[in-house]
Formats: C-alpha cells, sequence, structure tokens
C-alpha cells in the first residue's frame, strides 16, 4: 500500500518521504528522514534536481556500504540502518528536490524539498518623508531586510497595525525583501514606535523602533483660570496662561477687546495688563495659539474681568478728650488711603451698629456722631471698608466715665455669734469708685475693697454698715447701707450676757415710767381745796 506500480515496473511512493519542504538555514546540517521501513537487501538511491539538472548525492547498497556523488564529498551521509541522508554545511545550491529511489520487491520512488535559506539580517525601516503633518501628509515607509523566504509584519509599538485597504495599505516587493507602508491622512499617533518584523519559518528580526513627526496642532487651546471673579486685585499675583497640544509648540498671541496688545508667551501677567493701561474697565481676553508647521491659528475661550485696586491704609480716629456720660459728644471717623470703598459697615463689639437718635451716620458712612452719651456707649468700635477685591477694618476703643450709680450693699442681716460673713458693695462707674467702709458713722480702716469680710462675729460687729463710693473724674458719690445683727443661739434657759441684758432692759424700762409719771404730775392740774 505504499506505492501504485506504473507499466513500467517502477511503483511511486506517497509516504517513503516526509511532506516538504525542509528548511535549513545557510552553513546548516539537516537529515532528510525516510518514512519506508529498510529491508535487507534494499538499495537506497539520493539524486539532487535543481530543475534542469541532477547530481548523484549518495548510494547505499545492499551489503551496508554507500557511496556519495563526487559533489558531495566529505558533506553527504547515509545511515545504514535506515537510509536517512545527512546533508551537512549547507549552502545555497543546495536547494532544491532531492529524489529517493528504493530497489526492493519493488521500485519506490519520492521526493521531498530543501530550502537553504539565508539569516534574516539588516532589518531597516526608511520613511519617503522627513515628517508629517496631521491629516494632511501621506506616508510611505519601506522596511527592507536580508533573507530568504521572508514575510513582513508591522507593528505600532507592541500592537500589531490594521491594513483597512483604505487609509492604512501594505504590499510586499516581488522579490521578497521588502514591504511598504502607506498611511494616508496621517494622525498624530500614527508613526510613533513602529516595528517591523522580517521573518521566514526558522528566524525573525525586529527592526529597531521607528519614529517620524508628525505636527499636529494647535489643539484644546485653554485659557485657564477660565472662571474669574468679576474683579481683579491691582497689583496682586494674577495671571492668564494659555495651554495647547502642539507638534511643534505653539507660539502665543494675546487680546483686550480683539485687539492684538502686542504680548506674546503662554502666559500673560496683570502686571503686564496695567502696564498697557487695561483693566480700568470690564473687558474681554483671549489668547490665539499658532502652529508654525501646520500653519493653524486657533483661539482659546474668552474671560472677562477688570481690575480694582484693594482698600489699604484704614485708620479709624475718635475723641481723645475725657468723656462723662449724659455730659459728652463723640465724633468717630473712618478712612482709607488707597483702593475704592463699596461699602462701610460699622461694629461695636463684634455686633452691626445701627443708626438711632443718639447715633447719627454721615451720608458715606465714614463717621459716626453720637450725642449726650451714656454709659452703654462704652466699648469697641469696628469700622469694615470692603470692595469686591478686598476687606479691611479699623479699631478704636471709646471710654465713657459715668458713676457711681445708686447701688446697694448685699448679705447677711442676722448672723450668730462666732459665724463668718461677707459684705458685698458692687458699684458700677467707669473709672472704677473709690470705696470707704463705716460702721455705725465710724470709718474701718484698711477696708477699699467691694467686700468687706467679717470673721469670727462679735456682738460689737453689730450695728449700720455704709459702703461710700466716689468717681474722681464724673465729681459723683453714692451711699448704701446695711444692718446687722449678732446674735446668740439659746438651747435651754438664759446665758449670763443674756440675764445681764434683760435686767439691764428692765432698769431702763422702770426709770423711763418713773420719769413718765413725774413729768405727767407736773402737767395735770389739781383741785384747790379751797
Amino acid at each position: 500500500n505504499l506505492c501504485f506500480c506504473l507499466p513500467t515496473g517502477f511503483c511511486v511512493g506517497e509516504y517513503i518521504l516526509p511532506e516538504g519542504p525542509v528548511d535549513v538555514i545557510l552553513g546548516k546540517d539537516v537529515t532528510l528522514k525516510v518514512l519506508y521501513k529498510k529491508q535487507d537487501g534494499d538499495i537506497f538511491i539520493w539524486i539532487y534536481s535543481d530543475g534542469k539538472d541532477t547530481s548523484n548525492v549518495a548510494v547505499l547498497r545492499p551489503d551496508g556500504s554507500f557511496s556519495v556523488g563526487k559533489a558531495y564529498k566529505g558533506r553527504a551521509s547515509i545511515n545504514t540502518t535506515n537510509g536517512y541522508l545527512t546533508l551537512k554545511s549547507l549552502k545555497s545550491e543546495d536547494s532544491g528536490d532531492y529524489d529517493l529511489t528504493i530497489v526492493a520487491a519493488n521500485t519506490l520512488s519520492g521526493a521531498i524539498k530543501v530550502r537553504v535559506l539565508e539569516p534574516v539580517t539588516d532589518v531597516v525601516i526608511k520613511s519617503d518623508l522627513p515628517g508629517a503633518i496631521k491629516h494632511n501628509s501621506t506616508v510611505v515607509l519601506t522596511c527592507s531586510s536580508k533573507g530568504s523566504h521572508l514575510t513582513f509584519t508591522w507593528l505600532n509599538k507592541t500592537k500589531p497595525i490594521v491594513i483597512d485597504g483604505d487609509r492604512i495599505t501594505k504590499e510586499d516587493s516581488q522579490d521578497g525583501l521588502s514591504s511598504k507602508l502607506t498611511i494616508r491622512d496621517v494622525l498624530r499617533y500614527d508613526l510613533s514606535q513602529i516595528v517591523c518584523t522580517s521573518a521566514n519559518t526558522l528566524e525573525k528580526q525586529d527592526s529597531a523602533p521607528f519614529n517620524l513627526t508628525v505636527n499636529y496642532g494647535p489643539e484644546d487651546v485653554i485659557l485657564t483660570p477660565s472662571l474669574i471673579a468679576e474683579y481683579v486685585p491691582s497689583k496682586s499675583n494674577f495671571n492668564l496662561t494659555c495651554s495647547a497640544s502642539s507638534s511643534p509648540s505653539a507660539t502665543f498671541t494675546w487680546f483686550h477687546d480683539e485687539k492684538d496688545i502686542q504680548a506674546t508667551g503662554p502666559v500673560l501677567t496683570l502686571k503686564v495688563i496695567e502696564e498697557k493701561g487695561f483693566g480700568k474697565n470690564p473687558a474681554d481676553y483671549k489668547c490665539v495659539a499658532e502652529n508654525a508647521k501646520t500653519k493653524r491659528f486657533v483661539t482659546s475661550n474668552v474671560v472677562r474681568f477688570s481690575v480694582m485696586e484693594p482698600i489699604s491704609g484704614v485708620s479709624i480716629t475718635g475723641p481723645s478728650d475725657i468723656l462723662i456720660a449724659g455730659n459728652s459728644s463723640a465724633n468717630i471717623s473712618c478712612q482709607e488711603k488707597a483702593g475704592k470703598v463699596l461699602e462701610r459697615v460699622w461694629l461695636k463689639d463684634g455686633k452691626t451698629l445701627s443708626p438711632s437718635t443718639r447715633i447719627i451716620f454721615s451720608s458715606d458712612k465714614s463717621s459716626i456722631f453720637i450725642k449726650t452719651l451714656q454709659k452703654e456707649d462704652n466699648g469697641n468700635y469696628t469700622c469694615q471698608l470692603s470692595n469686591t477685591v478686598s476687606k479691611e477694618n479699623a479699631h478704636f476703643k471709646m471710654v465713657v466715665n459715668y458713676g457711681p450709680e445708686t447701688f446697694e450693699v448685699t448679705g447677711k442681716k442676722e448672723v450668730e455669734l462666732g459665724d463668718n460673713l461677707d459684705l458685698r458693695c458692687s458699684v458700677q462707674s467707669v473709672p472704677p469708685a473709690k470705696i470707704i467702709w463705716k460702721i455705725n458713722g465710724t470709718v474701718i480702716p484698711n477696708e477699699t475693697k467691694e467686700v468687706l469680710s467679717l470673721k469670727d462675729a462679735k456682738y460689737k460687729d453689730s450695728g449700720i454698715y455704709t459702703c461710700e463710693a466716689s468717681n474722681a473724674v464724673t465729681g459723683k458719690n453714692a451711699t448704701s447701707s446695711s444692718t446687722l445683727s449678732v446674735k446668740e443661739e439659746i438651747e435651754e434657759g438664759l446665758s449670763d450676757g443674756a440675764i445681764a441684758g434683760i435686767v439691764i432692759a428692765c432698769l431702763v424700762a422702770v426709770g423711763a415710767a418713773i420719769g413718765l409719771f413725774f413729768y405727767c404730775r407736773q402737767k395735770v392740774p389739781m383741785s384747790s381745796p379751797y
């Protein structure tokens, strides 16, 4: 079943040799295997053909000896066990068909093609253009290589380039040594990290990554900040920045209300704006980006603003004379050295101060007049000036002298013998009042504080306590008194002191009664005996 026989007596073997071709790198060795199992007495005849001429390679005889053709001396041998043919150090001219004829009970024959391949080397990409312009250019890349029976693959970085047959096409040369990749309407990343792979069945080699500059843009032209308040602080570090995606880098021109302001570069500073006399009125600002290679101009978004000077040098002035409640008035004024004030607010002790019948604001609120000062006018006054770009404060503390005002001496009215107690004289006065304590009209030495402390109360501590307060500035005085009784708690019977007190009281009462009796006798007329 390995052959079919011809009328000549020869049989063609379908399976005595493997299916070819067999590829071998130039200079390497190859062994051509035989699928037929050798039998005793078989003769193996190997013959080479290049399609035109034939030559004897080697013959294996039944006795196990073999001979090699002249052209293959030292390079060819036959395995005497299986008839395999081995060729060493193959040359390019060794490429061709190798025919095997086996003389056995029937004569078998077969052929296998051997291809001697040159190594894959010198893979290089070249471009027909030194550079390209996005959307406008058609670029042809040529990948050339040395080697035999080559195929070419194109990659963008590590991903195969999709050959769509329209925008991107591929054409291999007839000699198989080069390939052309044509890219129409080049895009930005079409020609970045291009790699060409040249390969045959045994070897492959990549080219060095190839990059071709694609000039593009300007694109994505953006002016920042894109949102700006109506006013920008004068002499601040504010600036406008224009950015664009572009190759080569874009150049920038700045416009004020559609007029070129003769400023270039990606940054327009507020200093330049003010030096050119702009900013006093609201205006539109924009930039235009230009690419010298692509000849494209693209305009940014527009921002609108004006420049305002911040408020500075705020000061507040008020009365310097001594102020007395009920007698004095006050004028407080607040001014700034620079900046336009859009709002003025007055505060007293952190709370908004509003006009009243006593508190009168000037028309521009730059000053306030307080007539007939009261004690409540004491405190910290703040003027708060603001505009769109700034807020500044100034402070003034006003002292209104008053008092001492009506007050009371507070504390216990009765205490037990030996108790401790405090009498308090709480006086409202600015400046603080001078205090003197008295008992039953007599000054208590060294007691000048609001609180009078008594320790271990005695009977002699009973009496009328008076607090006298005076204000040297207002010239006013005020007093308040409180009566204190020191007593002893009686549990069983009367103490000696209590008894003595009762006796004394009784004697005083009897004396008073006798005196009253004689007084009455002097006043009542008696009847005459006559």
